[in-house]
């Protein structure tokens, strides 16, 4: 009985191996063009890659994002005036220099409406949120001022600490977004 179990475990473990060998390719003589034979059948039967990362559709160089070299200054120069007629952007600046050191105009557009909103100076609020010190005078800042950049919920938070921080951060996304979203950006 027992030489019964060891002599089916055998020929199943050899079956199973030559079958895995088999599937992995001939070896020797013509393996190369037996390859590119399966290879072509293997292309037409999964034409979609295996990493998941390949799978979401990026537009990093769109024209129609605001944040592409040629297209985010002729936003900037579309909301100036929209800005100013809200009275988020003062007179006197625009939105190309108050936004140069952000990386993204939405985090800009966020940070001047989360400035309006709240009434925070925008100079010490675009400090805390990009971790850029300019030459602007920082000394009237109520909150401590970040040497590192931080989220606009945590720079509210530090500049005005009775303030609803996340929920001001929110909101002032959200019109960010419409301000992008009005200009077709």
């Amino acid at each position: 009985m027992v030489v019964a179990f060891v002599a089916l475990g055998v020929s199943l473990s050899m079956t199973i191996g030559a079958e895995r060998a088999g599937a992995q390719g001939p070896a020797g003589a013509g393996a190369s063009t037996a390859a590119q034979g399966s290879s072509s059948s293997s292309a037409s039967h999964s034409s979609r890659s295996l990493n998941p990362i390949k799978w979401v559709k990026r537009d990093k160089g769109s024209k129609n994002s605001p944040d592409s070299n040629g297209s985010r200054s002729d936003v900037e120069k579309k909301l100036t005036p929209k800005l100013r007629a809200q009275g988020i952007l003062p007179a006197n600046s625009n939105a190309t220099d108050a936004c140069a050191p952000f990386t993204a105009l939405n985090e800009c557009l966020a940070a001047l409406h989360a400035s309006y909103n709240l009434a925070l100076e925008f100079i010490c609020l675009r400090a805390n949120v990009t971790g850029v010190h300019s030459n602007a005078d920082l000394s009237g800042c109520k909150g401590a001022i970040a040497d590192q950049a931080q989220s606009l919920k945590k720079a509210i938070h530090e500049l005005s600490p009775s303030a609803d921080a996340k929920g001001a951060a929110k909101n002032a996304e959200q019109q960010a977004k419409d301000d992008l979203k009005d200009l077709g950006a």
